[in-house]
């Protein structure tokens, strides 16, 4: 292995003295090859495998002709819609068309198709009509099972179904991914290895020898039925723990949809393992002459810590797409990686960020989700945090620490939104104080939501009065600090079961407390 890019082109392999691959990744996103991106991940996993791996960004759907740049694989394809669904970076909440697209050369906007997991499936098909191909990503995740589509104002089918892919890989994928490499690679590109697969989903015409596993309702029940629906979300919230949860069983007219057990938390060793792996950190020089991939320069010096969320807040996909369970790298792995970007050319001794969807949560864990997994009748955060919840802060702090002693490093700012509510009591004094005094760039993200009691408990976000408990010590700490720090708050509009009342309230609130908020985001019902 080395950190070249991976193949984009017949020259590429070439170069590479390679005839054919054995696996080609076809995704909506520039092709960046940074671990922020799921191409890049899903690559860099395979080919450490010693895989041969090429990849197809932004293909012209127009027709099949693009789709044949590589050639053949031995394997199968991949198709992701990229980092984000592919309908969200097309429109707005208002479902106006986007001005930019930050994962396209120079920010430009049509470079993938709306609803791409399936167009890009569907012209695999015409150019290789038998070759396997594997859905992955969060479009093809959270489209897994029968959904809501918000721009169609309908319930569709699986993404399975409508794309005529062999197999769907739902959430972080790189064991399901390399799992299905190695049976397709036994089996001599035979599809019938690939049921059974942890973290994946199949379609299947009967249920038979299919032991332990529930039935939901089906796609038929759910598009007439909001009770259905909301019966067949429940089952799929419920068991979609990897220690606990059972494979579920859609039907779609005469055939069913089949997702097996969610894939196992990985190992810090594993993780350790994803992010040692030897990306170039870099963009595809060819978009050079396009100023680039606008979303890449938010990212380039920051770094990811861990993956999950236990917070469980209603408008969020996190549970459903990397899980309840806190998964964290050691404190040498992110130290290895802030080496490496140290010794960068172009790096001028900020790394931008140390996180994950939630950053005061690095390191968290519970001796629950080490034997049984997350409960299924309680709330890790909510309405307080759990007794058996043990938070990170040594070792963050300590991490923090060994950071700024690594050469070159002036700064290590925190650039992820953190859970106020873990920054209220005792327990996080010397993190507060660490953080206000030399981890903040000005601006630290926080997502009160709103101001209303009966929507926040919608939301399943704490109450009003313990934001505004965090600001007072914030203020404090800052004041005592002698700094000028400000906070960036995110709100929610249009969250199912608000008003224009609770609307007009959430402005006043906001008004009398001189509070400006950078976002107000309207609320965007998302498979799922």
């Amino acid at each position: 292995m080395n950190n070249d890019l991976l193949p984009v082109s017949k020259k590429d392999m070439e170069r590479r003295g390679w005839d054919e691959l054995d696996i080609i990744l076809v995704t909506g996103d520039a092709y960046v090859d940074h671990p922020s991106y799921c191409t890049a991940v899903i690559s860099r996993v395979l080919e450490g495998a010693g895989f041969k791996v090429g990849v197809i960004a932004q293909p012209d759907w127009k027709n099949a002709e693009d789709f044949k740049r590589l050639g053949r694989p031995k394997l199968f394809f991949a198709v992701t819609a990229g980092n984000v669904d592919s309908m969200v970076a097309a429109f707005s909440a208002n479902k106006n068309r986007r001005r930019t697209d930050d994962y396209s050369p120079g920010g430009k906007t049509g470079l993938r198709p709306e609803r791409a997991t399936i167009v890009y499936t569907n012209r695999i098909k015409q150019a290789f009509s038998d070759i396997p191909v594997v859905l992955g990503g969060i479009e093809a995740s959270l489209r897994r099972l029968a959904h809501y589509d918000y721009w169609s104002d309908s319930v569709r089918r699986s993404v399975l179904l409508d794309s005529k892919a062999d197999i769907l890989v739902y959430g972080m994928g790189e064991r399901a991914v390399l799992e299905i490499a190695k049976r397709l690679k036994e089996n001599a590109g035979g599809k019938d290895c690939l049921s059974g697969i942890r973290g994946t989903c199949i379609i299947r015409n009967n249920l038979d020898g299919l032991d332990d596993h529930a039935d939901i309702p089906s796609f038929e029940e759910i598009a007439k039925d909001k009770d259905k629906f909301n019966e067949a979300f429940k089952s799929i919230y419920l068991e979609s723990d990897p220690f606990g949860g059972k494979t579920l069983a859609q039907k779609h007219d005469k055939r069913y949809v089949i997702q097996f057990r969610p894939a196992a938390p990985l190992s810090e060793k594993e993780m350790d393992g994803i992010y040692a792996l030897p990306y170039s950190r870099r963009w595809h020089p060819s978009y050079d002459t396009h100023g680039g991939i606008p979303g890449f320069e938010t990212v380039k010096f920051s770094i990811t810590s861990h993956r999950g969320c236990p917070g469980e807040c209603n408008f969020c996909t996190l549970c459903l797409h990397q899980g309840r369970i806190i998964q964290s790298r050691s404190e040498e792995s992110v130290l290895s990686e802030i080496k490496l970007l140290s010794r960068q050319k172009d790096f001028k001794g900020t790394i931008t960020d140390i996180g994950g969807p939630t950053a005061n949560l690095y390191k968290a864990s519970c001796e629950s989700w080490n034997a049984r997994g997350a409960c299924k009748n309680k709330k890790c955060l909510t309405p307080a945090k759990c007794k058996s919840l043990k938070l990170g802060y040594a070792p963050t702090l300590n991490l923090w620490d060994r950071a700024l002693k690594i050469p070159g490093v002036k700064h290590i700012f925190i650039g992820s939104g953190m859970r106020y509510d873990l920054l209220t009591e005792r327990e996080s004094d010397e993190y507060l104080k660490r953080l206000c005094s030399s981890h903040i760039s000005g601006q630290l993200k926080v997502a009160p939501e709103h101001s209303d009691e009966r929507i926040l408990k919608l939301m399943n976000k704490p109450h009003f009065e313990v934001y505004e408990r965090f600001t007072k010590r914030f203020s404090e700490m800052n004041r005592r600090l002698g700094k000028e720090q400000y906070l960036v708050n995110y709100f929610i509009s249009g969250h199912p079961g608000a008003t224009l009342e609770d609307a007009m309230n959430l402005a006043i609130t906001l008004s009398k407390k001189h509070i400006h908020p950078e976002q107000i985001q309207d609320f965007l019902p998302l498979p799922m």
